[in-house]
């Protein structure tokens, strides 16, 4: 279920960021890395774990590979946590 994944996704705090820095617009992994203090190999895995759940989206340029944030993943999880507003 996307749900649990995308809840299991942005529980931990690299990944957060990671998204917060992908709101900002679109980035490669070098550079997502060099706010963190942790290996371009660990902001890989973050970033795979975002892909599964669908809240990112990667598109090869060249050599590099490029994310953004996944407007619909986070529709999805937005129109389920919406349930809880409308009771």
């Amino acid at each position: 279920m996307i749900f649990s994944d995308a809840f299991m996704a942005i529980a931990d705090p690299n990944r957060r960021y990671l998204l917060e820095e992908l709101r900002r617009g679109p980035k490669t992994v070098n550079e997502l890395a060099s706010g963190l203090p942790v290996s371009r190999p660990a902001v890989s895995q973050h970033l795979k774990v975002l892909l599964d759940a669908g809240l990112v989206q990667a598109k090869a340029e060249g050599t590099r590979r490029v994310y953004t944030v996944s407007n619909t993943g986070f529709l999805k999880l937005n129109i389920w946590l919406d349930q809880f507003w409308e009771a």
